[in-house]
């Protein structure tokens, strides 16, 4: 799915999401920092297959997405698992 192509209801799934009531620092954390917070959160959401299939569908290259960090998700591409 590309950028240009995307409707507000695609990405109806970001409002519901718990990192939008969350704040992004701990999404997107200094480099070397713990993303385990991140992750806690992501587990308890709802919204979090969409999150990531739009982070892999967008080559979304920093941050935690979908409850993986960027070198699980570059992990993840690259197995196809």
């Amino acid at each position: 799915m590309h950028i240009d192509t995307m409707t507000p209801g695609t990405l109806a799934w970001q409002t519901q999401a718990l990192c939008a009531q969350t704040g992004a620092d701990f999404f997107f954390p200094e480099p070397g920092s713990s993303v385990r917070e991140a992750k806690r959160i992501c587990g308890m959401c709802e919204m979090r297959p969409a999150c990531l299939d739009y982070a892999l569908a967008n080559d979304e290259r920093f941050g935690v997405w979908g409850g993986l960090s960027e070198k699980e998700r570059l992990h993840l591409r690259r197995t196809g698992d």
